[in-house]
């Protein structure tokens, strides 16, 4: 068997726990729909269990949902319960052969027990570095919270029959936090057992669903947002919050758009920092050439990366950025912070461009580059889709993690 390729000569039954999932429109949500659609497509069977969402209802029959408190810290999100009766009586029915946890608390917890009880491997996915994430606890000090989810995150992964990480800069943190996942040969938890399996740590980004992106109208988006052809555009689709590095990027394009009034700015988005973002637009005189579209639809973001120039990002939380891989795919040169993630997708004076994570005066020199030289720009944007799509499609990925529950059967078996 070659890298990438399951030799699954059956359909294998997948059940997916989740804290996060649709309407929400970020990366868990969208990484979990892009894998459930490939799996399908190759015959597969996926059961989602999720988060009640108020007012939204599924059309897939195998999508469950847990009871949810409706709540919004700084985002809305639904905070699960992870108890229900009703999904505890279908689970028990439902034939399994692999359950893969998107995060390691609450679903996380009912995906282990599961796997217990089903006697079916358990799958993690580390997709959030979660010391960056520890401003959504309220009340309580960062350090402490970031501290404990890091280390309730490292127990959950080292009993885990698989983890998955979705670039391999992020496999050093990992480890350096203390993830080593064995697998006991009696299959209980790794502690104190001899003559332990040591296990890799797999990596396997979320891939563009190419679907998604044929027949793209950049005219359509430029006409929407009001930019002129012979302007150039700058594009990032982002969450407007802290950790998603934003000010930093809004800082690093001020003087560019005060010095060019032939350049624009294209904000796709929502958080709790856009009337900050707004109000330091206006303060600055730069509020006409940046457009705030809030967050586009699926179904419209095809053509406003085609509308784009430039993709801007200085996000340094990520494990991946999957805007980053839809950028690519779609031909915009990147110019991005030198950081977690972003370092595996953007290479350097090829696709793109990256700076220091605090460097604002070079973040602006490479944007300024770019948009001086068209023909550097078309090379970037061509080297960016190339990448993309022989590495970050869909198919390409879903192969990949067809593969890690393969021998993660395999190896529970033993």
């Amino acid at each position: 068997m070659t890298e990438g390729q399951s030799k699954f000569h059956y359909r294998v039954n997948i059940a997916i726990f989740t804290n996060n999932y649709l309407p929400n429109p970020y990366g868990v949500s969208t990484s979990i729909e892009t894998f459930r659609r490939e799996f399908e497509k190759l015959g597969h069977t996926v059961y989602i269990f999720a988060p009640h969402f108020p007012g939204y209802a599924d059309k897939d029959p195998n999508i469950f949902r847990y009871p949810s408190i409706n709540l919004e810290i700084k985002i809305k999100f639904p905070l699960v319960i992870p108890y229900s009766r009703k999904i505890s009586k279908i689970l028990n029915e439902l034939k399994i052969d692999v359950i893969h946890s998107q995060h390691p608390n609450l679903l996380g917890s009912a995906a282990r027990k599961w796997a217990k009880r089903k006697k079916v491997p358990l799958v993690f996915t580390w997709h959030t570095l979660y010391d960056y994430y520890a401003n959504f606890v309220p009340f309580l000090p960062k350090k402490f919270v970031a501290g404990y989810m890091i280390k309730k995150a490292v127990k959950f992964a080292n009993q885990a029959d698989a983890v998955v990480v979705p670039t391999d800069s992020v496999i050093p943190i990992l480890k350096n936090w203390g993830v080593h996942p064995v697998k006991s040969p009696q299959g209980g938890d790794a502690e104190g057992v001899f003559n332990r399996v040591k296990k890799e740590i797999y990596v396997v980004p979320t891939g563009v669903i190419e679907e998604e992106f044929k027949n793209p109208d950049r005219k359509k988006a430029r006409d929407k947002y009001g930019i002129k052809e012979n302007e150039v555009l700058l594009f990032l689709a982002t969450r407007l919050t802290a950790e998603k590095n934003i000010e930093f990027v809004f800082r690093s394009v001020r003087e560019i758009l005060k010095e060019r009034k032939n350049v624009k700015f294209l904000v796709s988005g929502d958080g709790y920092l856009l009337p900050e973002l707004k109000k330091y637009c206006k303060d600055n005189g730069i509020y006409e050439q940046v457009v705030f579209s809030g967050i586009i639809p699926r179904s419209e973001i095809k053509d406003c990366y085609a509308a784009g120039d430039i993709f801007v990002y200085g996000s340094k939380s990520e494990t991946q950025g999957m805007v980053l891989t839809e950028a690519m795919y779609m031909g915009l040169p990147v110019v991005a912070v030198c950081a977690t993630g972003v370092i595996s997708l953007v290479q350097n004076n090829r696709n793109g461009f990256l700076t220091c994570v605090t460097g604002e005066k070079e973040f602006a020199y490479m944007i300024t580059k770019l948009i001086l030289d068209k023909k550097l720009r078309e090379k970037t944007g061509e080297e960016s889709a190339r990448i993309a799509r022989e590495n970050f499609t869909a198919s390409v990925c879903a192969k990949k993690m067809l593969v890690v529950y393969e021998k993660a059967i395999e190896n529970h078996s033993k």
